[in-house]
């Protein structure tokens, strides 16, 4: 009587992606986006601490950390930003572009299909392009972007592994399966393996989140995507402002926004589709004092979206990162040691029988996230839980200590 069920509820809910997913989106208008991008960011973020943060004590009030946090902190964050400053990287040809002729748009596309292809290896792990919506006004503009973006890929003859399309302001299900099948057709006219192409979609309108029908829109897309998609992604400011909240009050914190992404965080729940939220436009420039109070906001929204289970977000200046990665590898490392003691004793009792799966899960996922983003590393988590990669990989998708 159940096989059916069993079945579909197997397919539709794998579980978590245990693959790496980054913590960050640096956002980049395409008519801005060069082979040396990544790499400003990385200069004008470690210039902005030297400037404004040039010691531990500095960096611990700047970010809003305890002293003793800070000093722990700050040196991750430096080599973090010397050596993989940004950890996914979108050229946006959406909001961030605007409305341009339609060959200086071409243009702009292929320029920065070349330039990514030039700069992704050595710049960042993942990447991608945000195209404009598949609304009636915008869904041809959108497919010839993609064309000539793909198509001067294709000239280049890299392949570019964690490549991503962001589809913002989608309102239907029916745009995800359009999306979908467009993946398939540029695929065939660009060489593409089939099913190389994914794409994530941005949450940033009331309809994806509670239809007419009264149901949740959003989890009926992840269904739509036919496997393609890779993420669902909060659009803090077109959301706040659809539901006619003042730009004064528009913050990933508004309950409004709470509600939102709660909403899409139950959707993807067990789907295998990671959430990611959305952006801080309080940008940390001008005076010191200006900038270290947008770097407090900025840390402390990042913080309360970790604590959340949201372990992505977008960032849309250079000295951003720094605030990014000072909470998130606060976050990480205040609960590090305590996470790795209790999968020690995990490991212990799971020998004599005494398993706790979900939360062996749980806490081996929050280590190898800490792994990815380098809050800490390999040999400190075998040091603290004498457990190997390897082994907390396995805990992660299984809840045991070994394959099933």
């Amino acid at each position: 009587m159940l096989a059916v069920a069993d079945a579909e509820l197997a397919s539709r809910y794998p579980g978590e992606n245990p693959g790496r997913q980054p913590v960050q989106v640096a956002y980049i208008p395409g008519h801005r986006f060069y082979a040396n991008s990544v790499r400003q960011w990385s200069t004008e973020a470690l210039a902005a601490l030297a400037e404004f943060a040039p010691d531990a004590e500095g960096f611990a009030a700047a970010m809003g950390l305890e002293p003793s946090v800070g000093e722990e902190v700050r040196p991750l964050v430096l080599a973090k930003l010397a050596t993989e400053p940004v950890e996914d990287v979108r050229v946006d040809f959406e909001d961030g572009y605007g409305v341009r002729g339609e060959e200086t748009e071409d243009g702009h596309a292929r320029a920065a299909a070349r330039a990514l292809a030039e700069q992704f290896a050595p710049a960042a792990p993942f990447c991608g392009l945000r195209c404009k919506s598949l609304e009636p006004a915008t869904r041809r503009r959108a497919i010839r972007t993609l064309d000539a973006f793909l198509g001067a890929l294709a000239e280049d003859g890299r392949p570019l592994p964690g490549f991503v399309i962001t589809l913002p302001k989608v309102t239907s299900p029916d745009q995800v399966r359009a999306m979908a099948f467009l993946c398939s057709r540029l695929e065939a006219a660009h060489g593409l393996g089939a099913g190389t192409l994914r794409f994530e979609i941005q949450v940033e309108t009331p309809q994806l989140v509670l239809g007419g029908d009264g149901a949740a829109t959003v989890a009926r897309c992840v269904g739509a995507s036919v496997g393609r998609l890779a993420g669902l992604h909060y659009g803090t400011y077109d959301y706040s402002a659809s539901l006619g909240i003042a730009a004064r009050y528009q913050s990933p914190e508004h309950p409004a926004a709470d509600h939102a992404k709660s909403v899409m965080q139950v959707a993807a729940a067990g789907t295998g589709v990671p959430v990611s939220d959305g952006s801080v436009n309080v940008l940390p420039v001008g005076s010191p004092d200006e900038v270290q109070a947008a770097w407090r906001l900025h840390a402390r929204l990042v913080r309360r979206s970790l604590e959340r289970g949201f372990y992505q977000g977008w960032d849309l200046h250079p000295r951003q990162l720094a605030s990014r990665y000072a909470a998130t590898f606060g976050f990480f490392r205040d609960g590090l040691a305590s996470a790795c003691d209790r999968l020690a004793d995990y490991a212990r009792r799971a020998s004599s029988g005494q398993e706790e799966p979900a939360t062996a899960k749980a806490l081996a996922s929050y280590i190898c996230r800490a792994l990815d983003c380098c809050a800490t590393t390999e040999g400190e988590v075998n040091r603290l839980s004498g457990l190997t990669r390897h082994e907390l990989a396995t805990i992660r998708r299984t809840g045991r200590m070994t394959n099933p």
